[in-house]
């Protein structure tokens, strides 16, 4: 139901299904345009998603009951938190897929911003592989200021595989996963733009 909506509403387009694990611990680190991301980014996955959302989201009445729900977890985006942190660690362990916005907020301008390490560092300290998924057309939909979603042609690509480097010194395996990852992102993004439906 949800996705027929999305393809009506959104002229939802979906490329690199077939780079989705059907098993296993996984990241997905999509880029971060709408309120509507996590939906959007999950209709074509076929196990269930937990997400790292921002605390303050489950401080609204109702909608923080909701997202509970829906497998969400709140993270401090302004200081280390160490629960969000146990958490994620406990999910991939157990082998959940979890989603993680590595640029801790919506694009101001459609634009990606710069990448935060800590869910790069947190695949490698369990050596989890990452999946860099783009979002195109987003920010013309629902910009920042905008009230509800204006119908446009978004387009959703799940990337290839990106796994932490076992032979590199932590640190520097976190940095390059995360220059991997936003590259596999930004070039798709690239020389793209969305028209009104």
């Amino acid at each position: 139901m949800l996705h027929t909506l999305a393809r009506l509403y959104f002229s939802l387009d979906l490329h690199g299904v077939d780079n989705i694990p059907s098993r296993g611990p996984l990241l997905i680190t999509p880029n971060h345009q709408t309120f509507a991301d996590p939906p959007l980014v999950s209709l074509a996955i076929r196990r269930p998603v937990h997400y790292m959302a921002w605390n303050r989201l489950f401080e609204i009445p109702l909608f923080g009951r909701v997202i509970r729900r829906l497998r969400a977890f709140p993270v401090d985006i302004d200081s280390a938190d160490p629960r969000a942190t146990r958490e994620v660690v406990r999910l991939l362990q157990g082998g959940a897929m979890v989603m993680i916005f590595p640029e801790a907020g919506r694009s101001r301008d459609g634009r990606v911003g710069r990448f935060k390490a800590g869910a790069f560092r947190l695949a490698v300290s369990v050596g989890a592989p990452i999946l860099p998924v783009t979002i195109v057309g987003g920010h013309a939909s629902w910009p920042p200021g905008r009230l509800l979603p204006r119908p446009a042609r978004i387009a959703i690509t799940y990337h290839p595989i990106e796994r932490p480097d076992p032979s590199l010194e932590p640190r520097e395996a976190a940095r390059q996963l995360a220059a991997r990852t936003q590259q596999a992102i930004v070039s798709t993004l690239d020389g793209q733009c969305s028209r009104p439906a």
